[in-house]
């Protein structure tokens, strides 16, 4: 069995999460709470339950809104290279996502992800040169637009960027990249 316990604390906001993993076999069991489960007295409220093989697939259950969000994952080799697959589908939003990448070597990469019945579909390739700078330029089918972004691992840690998207630029640092 695992637990964690994750909490925050801001001037205007204060938040709580746990979570208890129990390993059954090849599964895991999952259950998650917030501190919306606990505050003003016991409820479902931020309660999530799930369960899940690794590499395989996952069922998510949002126990106040009554959703399931399923979703399964397999690698498949074509021409001797991994093509990673994911299929996701949430009942509450009744979407449908479709993702797929195929890794030529550990820095070049061929991504694709569509959203089903949105017409909504991106591509991106990523190449990772000498280990610390990334270049990722990306299309989107929907929008008919490029978009470029550029990191670079300093120190081992941290990480610079720029991204730019029909003429914006921003440049920003962070240990976990830049956020889009």
């Amino acid at each position: 069995m695992k637990a964690s316990l994750k909490g925050r604390y801001d001037i205007d906001k204060s938040s709580a999460a746990a979570t208890v993993v129990v390993k059954a076999g090849d599964v895991r069991l999952r259950a998650s709470l917030t501190d919306a489960t606990v505050v003003k007295g016991p409820s479902l409220n931020g309660l999530a339950l799930a369960v899940e093989k690794p590499g395989f697939f996952i069922i998510d259950y949002n126990v106040p809104k009554k959703d399931v969000r399923f979703q399964f994952m397999n690698t498949i080799r074509v021409a001797e290279k991994p093509l990673n697959l994911t299929y996701i589908h949430s009942r509450g939003d009744n979407r449908t996502m479709l993702d797929g990448s195929l890794v030529f070597d550990s820095a070049n990469k061929v991504s694709a992800n569509h959203v089903v019945g949105s017409g909504n579909c991106k591509l991106k390739y990523t190449y990772v040169h000498q280990g610390v700078t990334t270049y990722e330029p990306s299309y989107d089918l929907a929008k008919n637009s490029w978009d470029f972004a550029m990191s670079r691992t300093v120190y081992g840690m941290m990480c610079l960027g720029l991204h730019t998207r029909r003429g914006v630029r921003r440049w920003g640092s962070s240990g976990r990249g830049i956020q889009s």
